[in-house]
């Protein structure tokens, strides 16, 4: 993947703007197999959720196996982030290498905990973004991802929810999409009831200074516990030695008057950081290499790798900046590598402006599993 493409992702996007009357793809497109990365009942992507190598200071490691949940009692709705390398200014319904790889790193695990729906969308691929920056000739439907994306949730509604609770999860354009679905279609509509939460990080979710609601969303707030419900998980990661810098693309506020939302997960969570890392290629599809990695990483199998204790987590607030801050504990390293390989490196230059942008959601993932598992919990009760 070309990365000076994929970066005009956050500039090019924040020129997008969905509108509500648009007509949504009629929800007939949605009722074929074909134009779902994931769903319940098949031999796809999150039937197969995959593995954890879970790796100790002491260099002695053990294999976990993330199953899949047939008998879940809420679903997940998932919307991938800008990945698509299809020629076109909008990606077709076609699943191709990048859609899958984000679904297997973002997605799949979350099979453990609930029912996966991953429509595909006809979205703006990293093509198209820089058509739309270097005002290019490839034709660019700024509405058609949201139409589609839309016509996927209704579809859901009608013919699979029957019901149960659903969790939200995106992830950059795809956050982007979520946050209109909810505007217009979520809050304040009947569909806001089965809304167990949404989990939407890579994104700059806003909030009254000092406010847990308001500014995005006019009515669904920030989580504060695993056991809320109809609330929002917002956040974007940078390293705590490199906060967000003047001009970052997120975790920093430019509105005043307004903060930048950081949902703490591991807070939520109430356990220790479970950081669930891919182990050979970033989001992007880039091999990870960073000192001590490869060798590291060698003859692992696993899909993700965890390292207790040497991963650290938490939100920050200074000044406009509103965070979640990840450092590497050298104390608790041992046999475990140096760093960490998900930076946007572009000719040998890191972009700070990203921060960890590639490991938004696999930061936290295990935690992520804890809360909505806790949170589908919590909102069955509610039903009674």
């Amino acid at each position: 993947m070309n990365l000076p493409i994929h970066g005009v992702l956050a500039v090019a996007i924040a020129l997008c703007s969905f509108s509500s009357a648009a007509a949504p793809t009629p929800d007939e497109t949605y009722a074929s197999d074909k134009v779902w990365l994931c769903k319940p009942g098949r031999d796809d992507l999150c039937a197969n959720p995959g593995t954890v190598t879970v790796v100790g200071a002491d260099g002695k490691s053990a294999v976990q196996t993330l199953k899949p949940d047939a008998d879940a009692p809420i679903d997940c709705f998932y919307i991938y982030p800008t990945i698509s390398l299809d020629a076109n200014g909008n990606s077709s319904l076609v699943p191709g290498d990048g859609e899958r790889r984000a679904t297997q790193q973002q997605f799949a695990p979350f099979a453990s905990v609930c029912k996966p729906y991953a429509p595909m969308y006809r979205q703006v691929t990293l093509a198209g973004l820089r058509s739309l920056m270097t005002k290019g000739s490839l034709k660019v439907d700024l509405d058609l991802g949201f139409e589609d994306v839309r016509a996927a949730w209704r579809y859901y509604l009608a013919k699979h929810n029957q019901g149960r609770g659903v969790v939200l999860v995106g992830h950059s354009q795809g956050t982007r999409m979520l946050m209109s679905l909810i505007a217009q279609d979520i809050e304040n509509q009947p569909a806001q009831k089965v809304v167990v939460s949404a989990v939407v990080p890579g994104v700059a979710i806003l909030v009254p200074s000092g406010a847990d609601v308001g500014g995005t969303f006019k009515s669904l707030p920030l989580c504060h516990s695993a056991a809320q419900v109809g609330c929002i998980i917002a956040y974007s990661a940078f390293r705590e030695s490199s906060p967000p810098p003047a001009n970052a693309r997120f975790g920093r506020s430019n509105t005043p008057g307004s903060d930048v939302a950081c949902v703490d997960v591991v807070a939520l969570s109430g356990q220790a950081v479970r950081a669930m890392l891919p182990v050979r290629t970033n989001l992007l599809g880039q091999p990870n290499e960073v000192e001590d990695w490869a060798s590291f990483s060698k003859g692992m199998d696993s899909s993700f790798v965890e390292m207790p204790g040497y991963v650290g987590v938490g939100c920050v607030k200074d000044g406009p900046n509103s965070y979640l801050a990840t450092k590497l504990d050298a104390s608790a390293r041992g046999s475990r590598p140096a760093d960490i390989p998900f930076d946007i490196v572009v000719q040998g230059k890191v972009w700070d402006d990203w921060g960890l942008h590639l490991i938004d959601l696999n930061v936290v993932m295990g935690n992520l599993l804890v809360v909505v598992q806790r949170q589908g919990a919590a909102w069955r009760a509610a039903q009674h």
